[in-house]
């Protein structure tokens, strides 16, 4: 695929917000959970339902560190962003709760104040989320080690 040079701009603009969620995200679960004070968070994961809560504790801060890398690199992009998505996704709608979010800013239920803010704010999974799938529907683009690669793979051929 050809595209001009502003979408393949586009696309590393996209990808380095891996930059951001590998470091100001995943960074911090990683040394918590090293450092074996993550209870808090694995036992938010089990309040969410999943079982073998230390387990998705740590898939949870390598899906955010290691995707989010491996995303602003451009190193296996597509797949890097759907596991980065799919975790934003469950911080989105199971932790944040933002469909819930939705109905009470439409007024269609009726929460208490401290139950909306105790559900945290969805945004920013939302976005990563959101620019994640972009990345899984479009690729790296030309600036990325997936690219180099790919031109390498076909010379020797």
């Amino acid at each position: 695929m050809n595209l001009p040079i502003s979408k393949d701009l586009a696309l590393l603009i996209l990808r380095l917000a891996g930059i951001g969620l590998a470091y100001a995200h995943g960074w911090a679960k990683v040394v918590e959970l090293v450092s074996g004070e993550g209870e808090r968070r694995i036992a938010g994961i089990a309040n969410l339902g999943f079982p073998m809560p230390g387990f998705f504790a740590w898939c949870s801060a390598l899906a955010e560190f290691a995707g989010g890398l491996l995303v602003a690199s451009g190193l296996f992009t597509r797949v890097a962003a759907s596991v980065a998505a799919f975790n934003m996704f469950v911080a989105a709608f199971l932790r944040h709760k933002f469909h819930l979010h939705i109905l009470v800013a439409l007024g269609l239920i009726s929460v208490p104040e401290e139950t909306v803010e105790g559900w945290g704010n969805p945004e920013l999974a939302l976005i990563y989320c959101l620019v994640m799938v972009s990345l899984i529907l479009m690729g790296g683009g030309r600036f990325s080690l997936d690219h180099v690669m790919g031109k390498r793979g076909k010379a020797r051929r």
